[in-house]
């Protein structure tokens, strides 16, 4: 059985404090009760409920000036789950990082 090294599943390069916070666009479904005031929680168009995005797609509870999560200790489970420098995050940023070329 071949084991893959953690150095090869996590990027230790990317950290969320040198990111464009591209994960912030992603659709988040609230899953679990984390705590997340309502004022960030919207309805999709099945009935669940998602994380509130801005016109500019943007997730309601991104501060805009420092790109930083206004809830973080109360952001919902798929965030706390999307591990900083994981192949999910690395992919994230390869997106963001051609969108603008």
């Amino acid at each position: 059985m071949n084991t893959i090294p953690l150095t090869e599943i996590i990027d230790p390069a990317a950290t969320c404090s040198t990111c464009a916070a591209c994960c912030c666009q992603l659709e988040v479904m609230l899953i679990t009760d984390t705590g997340v005031p309502d004022r960030f929680i919207d309805t999709d168009d099945w009935g669940g409920e998602v994380m509130l995005r801005l016109d500019d797609g943007w997730c309601a509870a991104l501060d805009r000036d420092t790109m930083m999560c206004t809830i973080y200790e109360k952001r919902p489970l798929i965030c706390r789950e999307f591990e900083m420098g994981a192949p999910e995050c690395i992919e994230e940023r390869r997106g963001i990082a051609t969108a603008y070329r």
